[in-house]
């Protein structure tokens, strides 16, 4: 089960509170201010600061 459209809208990064999207393979929400992911374990995004692993060009 992916995440939905309706919870994609409403999340926010916790850090810096921007606007997160999906990247690519599914498996994480990312901050393009930020430069981290947060990752999705068992359909549930890790919204923790401390867990966000930063983006890489």
């Amino acid at each position: 089960m992916a995440i939905s459209k309706d919870l994609l809208e409403i999340l926010a990064c916790p850090k810096c509170k921007g606007e997160i999207y999906l990247n690519k393979t599914q498996n994480g929400l990312i901050c393009d201010k930020c430069r981290l992911m947060y990752e999705i374990r068992d359909d549930i995004p890790i919204m923790l600061i401390e867990e966000a692993k930063p983006v890489r060009d």
